[in-house]
């Protein structure tokens, strides 16, 4: 038979655990904000550094509500062989590669929401470039 402490006890234990399950992190999606499509680092800010951090390196506050930890893309070229993989990242940003042993991708496929935001032509190409020639400028040396 339970004491009334020891049910207290169990009682607001079973509440930790309820409140706890409910702060887990999640992520929550928003609509997207238009930035300059001339600033690479801006949009690295503004788009990915709430999963890849603020430096590139994966430690963003999303990170941990997300499947698959975010990639650290300061190391893209080592991981490469010494050459960055200029066309595979703007594939990846612009939707068209996935990553096979990735499962399903948490990112977004930037390609169409960049297209969403602007009706010209060739401007949702100009940010994906822009964005994977900043990408190339993080590389750790």
């Amino acid at each position: 038979m339970l004491t009334r402490i020891t049910l207290a006890i169990l009682c607001s234990l079973a509440a930790m655990g309820v409140l706890w399950a409910q702060n887990s992190p999640t992520i929550k999606k928003v609509s997207i904000k238009p930035t300059s499509p001339a600033s690479g680092k801006g949009m690295f800010m503004e788009y990915c550094a709430v999963c890849h951090g603020k430096d590139g390196t994966g430690n963003g506050p999303a990170a941990s509500a997300l499947k698959k930890a975010p990639a650290d893309l300061t190391t893209l070229t080592a991981r490469n062989s010494g050459k960055f993989p200029e066309a595979r990242v703007y594939q990846f940003i612009q939707g068209d590669a996935e990553v096979s042993a990735h499962g399903s991708r948490d990112m977004p496929i930037w390609g169409d929401l960049f297209r969403q935001l602007n009706t010209e032509a060739g401007v949702a190409n100009m940010r994906i470039s822009n964005l994977t020639d900043y990408l190339k400028s993080i590389q750790a040396k």
